[in-house]
């Protein structure tokens, strides 16, 4: 397996591999995402305490685990880079960035409209905000130094610090 992995390192061979299987993961995420985002925005019946505004949370919970996870993932790249200096795994790093950057922002927004008829409040200064506040900084503090400075290995460091603190603070 591992020899698989470090063979997939090389661009020719990796594209060959995700180009189509890439297409196909395309077609089940929307033949799954569709109907799933149909069920539960508009096929779960009613919540009996907090009215409409629970459905929300269908969108709300799946973002913030993805923002976390992709963090998790581009810091795994910034090791593998840093082990086998593979140029794909620092493409995936950048690639994932923005990603995880929006997916946090979603959970961010999507947070408040559900903190706003439940708390009274859109933003309360609770340890799980917080620290997805900063995890958005640290996603915007990594894309800002991969663009603005040309070394790679410096935006992966600041990558592998902000897992660290993120491990730190996580609720």
């Amino acid at each position: 397996m591992l020899t698989f992995l470090k063979q997939l390192g090389s661009p020719p061979r990796f594209f060959r591999v995700s180009g189509p299987l890439s297409r196909w993961l395309a077609v089940v995420a929307v033949a799954l995402g569709v109907p799933g985002l149909w069920l539960a925005l508009a096929g779960t019946p009613t919540d009996a305490q907090q009215g409409e505004v629970y459905r929300i949370i269908y969108l709300h919970v799946p973002a913030a685990w993805m923002s976390m996870l992709l963090y998790s993932v581009a810091t795994g790249y910034a090791l593998l880079f840093w082990i086998w200096r593979s140029p794909v795994s620092a493409v995936m790093m950048r690639a994932l960035l923005p990603t995880g950057a929006w997916m946090t922002l979603v959970a961010l927004v999507t947070g408040s409209l559900w903190g706003k008829p439940t708390w009274g409040t859109y933003w309360v200064w609770d340890a799980r905000l917080t620290s997805m506040l900063i995890l958005l900084f640290l996603y915007f503090g990594v894309i800002a130094l991969g663009n603005a400075i040309t070394s790679m290995p410096v935006s992966m460091v600041v990558a592998m610090v902000g897992a660290a603190v993120r491990l730190t603070d996580a609720p």
